[in-house]
């Protein structure tokens, strides 16, 4: 008996996937739980294991293709080790085409299902002989007659009235380059993965009243904090003192002051999450990634950047879960590590706000009347103007700013 492959449950809010490749080719040995086929969903990727050992008799679902949870991939049949003959692999099945209105402006491009004489052979000899001469289908009319029939006069209103042509779907079109150019050019498929991430970053932008509000830090006292207990402290957790566990707190003493930013719209309420689940937005050679430190307000600094640490590591190999993924109240996002000064981040929907963090620099600051040169860094809170006010956008980055300003606020929980 063949047993089948179907797509496994993908995690919160995640419908579909897209077959990324088959390790296998029908007719291939499997082992029971050896990978078959990669996933890639809008957040992760995932391998789906055989399950059960045998031979791989049939691939339903092709490369590319878009699949739903619960459905059907291919199937497995009984034998070890053993090459069955290859399995016709189906084809993506075409869409049966749904029924139009007919098109009389142009009769000659009018949908035909049947012989017009044949459609109109229950309406009488003079729909029949419209519908031959016009091509217009007198199925795709709502009859005026009895029981509905079309009638004469019905055939004659469509041909004079035709419902206007639906508005082509905008498209962007590439100026053709020079013969010259195009012989040194590379083109390459975007991943399914890299479609969803761009899909998901504009669905962000035409969602949300998107706003970006800056202030900028000094990161004096958490530099020295970090130079004057990193050595100490990676030997006790086996972990290196950065910024992320430093940033997290404060964030989290600022959204228990301003608790709108850790909210989100669900329909038409507002939900407020009295749980504190951090997302780091992580980059990865398949594009952006953002696992979530779940109840980091729990934590220990350390805590936290143990957490960190271990998730970079999975993004980094491609190890992610969906369990990994799910949850997030509030994002974080480094752009400093690449070398960006400023930029505006684009919100991680459905949450209400993203803290960009950026590069370290020298700068000179009046401080008491003098001006000194010290290690500044500019923030960037993006926040949903639906719900957050300016007021509380601004009044969050200020709590950021004087947490890390003076971290013994975090310690203090002020």
């Amino acid at each position: 008996m063949a047993t089948e492959i179907r797509v496994p449950t993908l995690g919160e809010s995640v419908t579909e996937a897209t077959i990324g490749k088959w390790f296998k080719k029908a007719g291939d040995a499997v082992a029971a739980d050896e990978p078959l086929v990669e996933l890639e969903t809008d957040k992760v990727t995932i391998e789906v294991p055989a399950p059960a050992a045998g031979v791989l008799s049939e691939i339903i679902a092709l490369d590319g293709e878009t699949v739903g949870v619960g459905a059907l991939l291919g199937s497995i049949g009984e034998g070890a080790g053993k090459a069955a003959a290859p399995a016709k692999v189906e084809a993506p099945k075409a869409e049966a085409p749904k029924a139009e209105p007919a098109k009389a402006a142009s009769p000659a491009a009018a949908p035909a299902a049947a012989p017009a004489s044949a459609a109109a052979g229950a309406n009488g000899p003079a729909v029949a002989k419209i519908a031959a001469e016009s091509g217009l289908n007198p199925a795709m009319l709502a009859g005026t007659g009895k029981d509905g029939r079309v009638t004469k006069g019905d055939m004659l209103e469509a041909l004079a009235n035709p419902p206007a042509a639906p508005a082509p779907a905008p498209t962007v079109a590439r100026a053709p380059s020079a013969p010259d150019d195009a012989s040194r050019e590379e083109r390459v498929k975007i991943t399914k993965l890299r479609q969803t991430i761009a899909r998901r970053l504009k669905d962000a932008q035409n969602t949300a009243a998107m706003l970006t509000t800056f202030n900028d830090v000094d990161m004096s006292a958490v530099m020295s904090l970090r130079a004057q207990y990193k050595d100490v402290f990676e030997k006790k957790h086996g972990v290196k003192l950065g910024f992320m566990g430093f940033f997290t707190k404060a964030v989290i003493q600022a959204l228990k002051d301003v608790p709108e930013v850790n909210a989100e719209i669900d329909g038409q309420d507002l939900v407020y999450k009295n749980y504190y689940h951090v997302g780091i937005a992580v980059g990865t050679d398949k594009g952006l990634v953002v696992p979530v430190v779940r109840d980091a307000d729990q934590m220990s600094i350390a805590g936290i950047e143990k957490t960190i640490a271990g998730l970079g590591r999975k993004a980094r190999d491609g190890k992610l879960g969906i369990e990994d993924m799910q949850g997030g109240t509030f994002t974080i996002t480094n752009g400093g590590i690449y070398g960006s000064l400023m930029s505006t981040p684009i919100l991680n929907a459905p949450q209400s706000g993203i803290l960009g963090m950026h590069r370290i620099e020298e700068r000179p600051v009046v401080v008491k009347g003098q001006i000194v040169a010290r290690p500044m860094m500019y923030l960037a809170l993006s926040y949903d103007h639906r719900i957050v006010d300016g007021k509380g956008a601004v009044t969050f980055l200020v709590r950021v700013k004087e947490a890390l300003e003076d971290p013994a606020r975090l310690v203090l929980d002020l």
